[in-house]
């Protein structure tokens, strides 16, 4: 019996961690409908109470903080204050290419997503459209997020968005320089902005800057973290 139950415990453990997965899997799904529709009450909802949202090298802390995001600033900039949807306004964040962790006592994970967003303003719209943004454009990032289980409930701990390129629909990526700039000036100075700033060693310039995002999870087949200096050592090696 004792090797029945070490496996009934086994199997119990790999259904608790992939319920795990889905939990956290759907959470950021669902991040990703409410802030197409501009629903900033919903995705503040989703955050752990002392969670954090890191955009554009700025920090944004807490309730209070990620609703100055979501709600003063995207709402207002895109909608004019009103909950979306909006007639003629495209705002669609695709939620792609997970990668989660989940930690050996099942109470946090990291997960790896790619965003792919598709916006802009239809000519029915256009006099809504803010100053200094092209008309249709594609942006794409990647999340490295931590999440915690709060009271048995997985919510965001640190949603950490780092944009990879923009490009204006008309003219491509090859041609278009970010509309959107690292922060520089916190709240209550900025009143959008951030609670405090990334050190100057940890900024992130915008398109058509490029640097490495490092990744959260172990290397599927090395079963650790994945270094270029570790590969070439095995590399040498092999036979």
């Amino acid at each position: 019996m004792t090797d029945v139950n070490a496996r009934i415990a086994a199997l119990e453990a790999r259904v608790t961690e992939l319920e795990d997965l889905n939990a956290i899997r759907r959470l950021q799904w669902a991040y990703g409908y409410y802030i197409d529709y501009n629903r900033p009450e919903e995705v503040a909802g989703l955050f752990a109470r002392d969670g954090a949202v890191v955009f554009l090298s700025g920090e944004y802390v807490g309730y209070e903080g990620v609703m100055r995001l979501y709600g003063t600033w995207f709402q207002n900039l895109f909608t004019g204050g009103r909950r979306g949807p909006v007639h003629g306004l495209l705002l669609d964040h695709f939620q792609l290419q997970d990668v989660i962790t989940i930690s050996a006592d099942g109470q946090s994970a990291k997960g790896r997503f790619r965003g792919i967003l598709a916006g802009g303003w239809h000519d029915d719209i256009l006099k809504d459209k803010p100053e200094g943004m092209p008309q249709q454009f594609w942006e794409s990032g990647i999340y490295e997020n931590d999440y915690v289980k709060e009271d048995g409930v997985w919510k965001i701990k640190r949603l950490d968005y780092m944009m990879q390129w923009q490009a204006d629909y008309e003219t491509g990526w090859s041609k278009t320089v970010a509309h959107l700039q690292p922060a520089a000036v916190c709240f209550p100075e900025n009143p959008i902005g951030p609670d405090r700033l990334l050190p100057d060693t940890q900024v992130r310039q915008t398109w058509p800057n490029r640097q490495e995002v490092a990744m959260s999870f172990a290397h599927p087949v090395l079963a650790r973290a994945f270094a270029v200096e570790d590969f070439t050592r095995l590399q040498k090696a092999w036979p």
